[in-house]
Order: structure tokens, then sequence, then C-alpha cells
């Protein structure tokens, strides 16, 4: 079974032989990542200092000194709706920004699933552009020119997804919007429903009309909206933390319907716990969410520097993923 079929085969719950992994270079992986490049063309259009960089959405990012993390957005550049008919929104149909994923695609030789980034995040880019007092009551104060920018952010995930059909080769798309604090959603489950949901649900049938599983990474307790995610069209979940939820509650409610894609938990367990914890968690995991001929791909979180992970855990946790997750479907 090459790492293509076993990926597949685990989301669409048909028995892959192992559980497949997405671990460090050390570990290996059944996955080959397809990154969303910016423009190439692209140029601020303000002054910087040396700890800020400006994205194409136009958002400024600033980090202070040493920081190991993305930083944070200090210049939110669509606070005023009466600038979205002539903002300037990035081109995703220009051509020369896929042309690093043809060459991953042909080097990869289809053995591998290729799973390409999208820039798609209705929660997080609202955020972003608007900053987060106006993106949290948006939906409430301003709810005919919110949509508009909601199905604007919606087209553009659809240009990536038309140009990556175009490329071909492409097995799933992911994208990155988490969408809870640590014990409740950022918005009001209502308001996911009757806003959010089906402009994800139009990205998700484009894509998987191209033949492309759907995934998305979504951190925090976001268990209120998991039943909406689905039924959406999303069939896989990128989750770095279950604990906040509970693994079991996540395990009974989802599991056999959702396929979970994770590593053991990053803010509990795989900082505060012991080797073997972790160990034993892990296990868990594959328990948990593995038995239902697929449903579970280990993961690990690649930046372990910024989260506090000690090497010598990450390791444990890759270790178990790799020998357990071997012997789970014999």
């Amino acid at each position: 079974m090459t790492s293509r079929e076993r990926v597949k085969k685990a989301i669409l719950f048909q028995k892959p032989d192992r559980v497949p992994i997405a671990l460090s270079e050390k570990w290996g992986s059944d996955i080959v990542e397809l990154w969303c490049p910016p423009d190439p063309d692209f140029k601020p259009s303000r002054e910087l200092t040396e700890h800020q960089q400006q994205d194409e959405w136009g958002c400024v990012w600033e980090k202070a000194s040493g920081d190991k993390t993305m930083g944070q957005v200090k210049l939110h550049p669509l606070t005023d709706y009466a600038m979205l008919d002539d903002y300037p929104f990035p081109d995703f149909t220009k051509p020369c920004r896929y042309q690093q994923r043809h060459q991953t695609i042909a080097e990869n030789k289809g053995e591998k699933f290729t799973l390409a980034w999208i820039d798609f995040q209705l929660m997080h880019r609202l955020e972003y552009l608007r900053g987060h007092d106006q993106a949290w009551t948006d939906y409430l104060v301003n709810p005919d020119v919110f949509c508009r920018l909601l199905d604007i952010m919606t087209d553009k995930a659809i240009d990536q997804i038309t140009q990556l059909a175009e490329i071909g080769g492409v097995d799933g798309i992911i994208s990155a919007d988490d969408w809870g604090f640590q014990d409740r959603l950022m918005l009001p489950p209502d308001a996911f429903h009757e806003f959010f949901k089906s402009r994800y649900q139009r990205v998700y049938d484009f894509a998987r009309e191209r033949g492309m599983l759907t995934m998305l990474h979504s951190c925090g307790h976001i268990i209120e909206i998991l039943d909406g995610l689905r039924e959406a069209g999303l069939q896989v979940i990128q989750m770095d933390q279950q604990e906040n939820m509970g693994l079991e509650k996540l395990a009974d409610g989802w599991g056999g319907k959702l396929c979970f894609y994770c590593p053991v938990d990053i803010q509990k367990t795989l900082v505060s716990g012991s080797v073997e914890e972790i160990r034993a968690y892990a296990r868990k995991l594959i328990d948990s969410f593995a038995k239902y001929d697929g449903g579970f791909i280990a993961k690990w979180y690649p930046d372990p520097a910024a989260a506090g992970h000690d090497m010598e855990k990450v390791d444990a946790m890759s270790k178990e993923f790799v020998e357990y997750g071997g012997k789970v479907y014999g």
C-alpha cells in the first residue's frame, strides 16, 4: 500500500494497513504538503520596522524581539467597510503562484498523499482584517456587508482550488481557522450556522467534486460546531489539543464520522506529561479514533520550540505512533 493509498483509506474508513503518520523527518511522513506561497510580485504598501511584516491582504504583523511565534496583527487594514468596494484583495488566479507546487507534485510521483494548503480563513482573516471586536460583532451590527466580505474570502478559496485542479495530482486541501477559546467558541454556534457554514460547504463541495478530500485545522474548544462542519462536507479535523474538550467525548461523538489528524495534546500532556504518559496518550488517540477501519492520522507539532516541547517527549510520541500504529490493523 502506498502512502497515498494509506492516507485515503484512513480518511474514508477503508482499513489502511497501518495508521498513517505525518511526523518529523526523523520519523517520516505519508503526506507531502504543498504550501501556499504569496504572490511573488507582492510589495508592501507601507513603511515597516524590522519587527514588522505586511501580508498580501494588507495586514501588518508585529513580533517582539526574540519572539519565536508568528507574532500578532497590529494594523487591521479594513476597519471601515466603506473601503470594501475598492479594497486590493490578493489575486489567487495568477499562475506564477503555483510553480513550486507543480515541481513538488512531479517529484512526488503519486507516492505520498499530496495535501495543499489554501488561504481560506473565514474567522482568522476576518479578525486580521477587521480586528477582534469588530469581527465578533459584525454579524450583528453590519450583517449585509459582513456577508459580502465572507463571500469574497470564499471566492478566493474557490480560485485556489480551481488552480490546483488544473495542476492535477492534489489529493486534499487544508486550511487553518481557529474557532475556539480554551473553553468555548469565539462566536455563538447560531452565528456559525447562519453565516459561516454555507461558505464552508461551498468550498468543500467544490473541492470534493474535483476529487480532493477536505481538511481543516481548528484549535480551541470547537466541539459545538463539529457536526456543522461535517454537514458542510469536512472529512478531516486537524486539532492540536483535545483535552480541553475531552478525548472520550470527541471519540464518542465523532469517532467514525470525522477522521482525526492529531498529535498528543500540545498544551497539556505533551508539555507537562512524563514520557510514559505521553506514550500512553498516543496509544489512547489511536484506540479512540482508529478503530473504525480508519479515522486517525498521527501528527507532530512542527514548531516544537515555539510550543515549548522537549524533543525527548516528541520522539517518545512519534515512536509510539509508529510502533503501535503499525499493529492496530493487524
